[in-house]
């Protein structure tokens, strides 16, 4: 919703609102002084921001990265390697590898 469609609140709604925030002593308004000693996250915390950055989120990178491909299966393998429930295609990759290496 963009605020063009929303009504504005009335006086009193605002009123209750402001009341509401000043009664919060976990969220106190900053002040003007506070304000302008505020610094960004990064420069007030370094060893928190880079950390942060190595720890994006997500699993950490493989030092070997599986490749994304477009595979036709016979719909009988694939319902076979399914059914074995979560991980089936690590198996499935798993059951190629060995096959590679054999047959070197």
């Amino acid at each position: 919703m963009t605020n063009r469609n929303r009504k504005p609140i009335s006086d009193a709604e605002e009123k209750r609102i402001q009341r509401m925030i000043d009664s919060d002593p976990d969220a106190p308004e900053v002040a003007d002084e506070q304000m302008a000693e505020a610094r960004p996250f990064a420069k007030a915390f370094p060893a928190l921001a880079e950390n942060m950055r190595k720890n994006a989120g997500g699993r950490p990178r493989s030092a070997n990265p599986k490749v994304p491909v477009s595979i036709r299966l016979d719909r009988d393998v694939v319902a076979k390697f399914k059914a074995t429930g979560p991980g089936w295609q690590t198996r499935m990759n798993e059951v190629l590898r060995r096959e590679v290496l054999t047959s070197r």
